[in-house]
């Protein structure tokens, strides 16, 4: 670890720091506690609503459009499979393990830094660092219910894990809770209408089915079913079943109108526990995508959801590690992939017009 830009350094004493608090969503309290005296004692002011922590740079002027930059706090629970402790952060060489490293801790601190460097230089906007829970559950405690209470927002930059390459569009998800209904009767007698043999012809259909817009970065909505639930016993004609349905959405459609385009083609009873988790998409020509094509970085359309889906303005999911290793046994984080991150998100930034 010799050689560390002091920025470096500083964000992987923060993040050694928070792998040392357990934050599961909904639980991040102490994080959050922590993260807000570690702020406030760099002399930075601080807000608070909940457990999520944010800090607007100095000279805030209405007149400048606001940049955000957010990633989030949360991590899901330690998945079985660990051989190091998730919650004691061990370097290795390179590598710092623990839970929530890659996803997002080393967005969170490298964001941090970033703000910190930007908030002594003048900029052509506004900026402001907010760190966020509940993501991982997108719990409506988390970044939507802060969301009001800042300044009209132009821009946010997500950090999440990408490979500090711009993931300029997203997928959606829509959960689905489909039910057939039946008649019970016993098995062994022509009786009942099995509510098991009603739901397949609906689960063939959205097995097979494909919404003819497909996304050049996204590709085609994906529609899988997750889970099933039918019959009280082996004699009994079951009178119910119920599945879930997972869906994927791309840019080309909101749920609404894929909910819509469900309903009029199966059979059974369908409900949506939210339509809130829309698929995003910035401009390839947003000055800050061109920027960082210029800077050699690839775009692409990332399959995995993040807080972007409840933000209503541009925004850039871009950040440290690799999404491969979230919500995996010894996740980790590299180094180096920290202070890229710092200097690669000061790039972008230092001087960009919106």
């Amino acid at each position: 670890m010799t050689g560390l830009t002091h920025q470096t350094a500083e964000a992987i004493t923060l993040l050694n720091a928070l792998i040392g608090i357990p934050s599961i969503s909904r639980e991040e309290d102490k994080a959050a506690d922590f993260l807000q005296n570690y702020i406030e004692e760099s002399g930075i002011m601080t807000h608070r609503s909940g457990n999520n922590i944010w800090c607007i740079a100095p000279d805030f002027n209405p007149e400048k459009p606001t940049i955000l930059l957010n990633s989030h706090i949360d991590t899901v629970k330690p998945v079985n499979g660990w051989r190091k402790h998730p919650y004691t952060a061990k370097v290795d060489d390179d590598k710092i393990y623990g839970l929530g490293s890659n996803d997002a801790g080393a967005s969170v601190v490298s964001l941090f830094q970033t703000f910190k460097h930007l908030s002594g230089t003048k900029q052509a906007y506004n900026l402001i660092y907010l760190a966020s829970c509940e993501e991982e559950v997108s719990g409506k405690n988390g970044v939507e219910s802060v969301l009001p209470s800042l300044p009209p927002i132009a821009l946010a930059i997500v950090g999440e894990p990408t490979g500090m390459n711009p993931a300029t569009a997203e997928k959606g998800l829509m959960v689905l809770d489909i039910t057939a209904h039946g008649k019970a009767g016993h098995a062994a007698r022509n009786e009942g209408e099995n509510a098991i043999y009603k739901m397949m012809d609906d689960i063939q259909w959205l097995r097979n089915y494909q919404f003819p817009k497909v996304s050049p970065l996204l590709g085609p909505v994906k529609m899988s079913v997750t889970q099933i639930n039918a019959g009280t016993q082996h004699n009994v004609v079951p009178d119910e079943c119920s599945i879930v349905v997972d869906i994927r959405s791309n840019e080309c459609y909101s749920n609404e109108e894929l909910f819509s385009e469900i309903c009029s083609h199966i059979q059974s009873e369908a409900k949506a526990r939210s339509f809130r988790l829309n698929s995003s998409s910035i401009s390839t020509e947003h000055p800050i995508v061109q920027r960082a094509i210029a800077m050699g970085r690839q775009p692409f359309g990332s399959p995995t959801l993040s807080d972007q889906a409840l933000m209503k303005f541009p925004t850039l999911k871009i950040g440290p590690g690799d999404s491969a290793r979230s919500h995996t046994a010894d996740e980790y984080i590299f180094i180096h992939e920290i202070e890229e991150a710092i200097d690669l998100y000061i790039q972008l930034l230092d001087g960009l017009v919106i």
